[in-house]
């Protein structure tokens, strides 16, 4: 009835696949990453609001400080900062990536980050199937130029991207001087997508590799897989 189908490599989703035997029980594993270097850096005053409602919600969170990292493909690969970066990606469970927005985009240092965490490395994937947040915050009016890239980014490395996201608008005015955000409808939009976080995790940190298992990579050896997703030559 199907020609085409290798039936040795076809499998039927079930709901014992995704149910592992023996649950996580270790806190909810969650990196943040911002997109600004500035000493007031509202990308990373969010970040830190976010981080401090993770930590309540029972989750561990850790935060990679930008500053010192090369551009892509300007430093090998044993850079300091580029294998602090790529250690704390294969830590996490989650992500949170907030970036400014800057002439109707995110960042350089918000792409660069996300450029040096490769798609593999040798049979480790440090994104796959792993939750996703993404936040901006804005000069002026609200806007979700960045917020919509960071999510193509996300399916590109093939991250479970939550539905919720927070754009702060005049992220100037959302902050006190001790940098703590005030309270506000963008402050209890932040408490849901980190809500909303913390729950896709759970529920999906066990089953992730079920979730991105595919058909057309199983038919692949695993030398050509590596081949195709690292893409060295370009």
């Amino acid at each position: 009835m199907l020609p085409n189908i290798d039936s040795a490599l076809f499998a039927i989703p079930s709901q014992a696949a995704l149910q592992p035997a023996t649950p996580s029980r270790h806190p909810p594993r969650i990196l943040l990453l911002y997109g600004s270097l500035r000493e007031r850096s509202f990308s990373r005053l969010l970040t830190e609001e976010a981080a401090r409602l993770l930590s309540a919600m029972g989750a561990e969170t850790r935060t990679f400080d930008p500053h010192g990292l090369p551009l892509a493909d300007d430093a090998p690969e044993s850079h300091p900062k580029v294998q602090e970066l790529r250690d704390l990606a294969l830590w996490s469970e989650g992500m949170v990536w907030c970036s400014p927005e800057r002439h109707g985009a995110m960042t350089g240092i918000m792409k660069t980050q996300i450029d040096w965490i490769p798609l593999a490395q040798g049979a480790v994937r440090p994104t796959q199937g792993k939750t996703l947040a993404v936040m901006q915050v804005s000069g002026g009016s609200q806007s979700f130029n960045a917020v919509n890239q960071l999510r193509v980014l996300g399916r590109w490395m093939r991250m479970l991207t939550i539905p919720n996201q927070s754009s702060v608008a005049k992220a100037f005015m959302e902050f006190d001087e001790a940098g703590r955000m005030k309270p506000s409808a963008y402050y209890d939009r932040l408490v849901d997508v980190m809500e909303e976080l913390v729950k896709f995790t759970l529920l999906t940190r066990d089953a992730s590799a079920s979730l991105v298992d595919r058909y057309s990579e199983r038919k692949e050896s695993a030398a050509a897989l590596s081949a195709r997703v690292n893409q060295k030559n370009i």
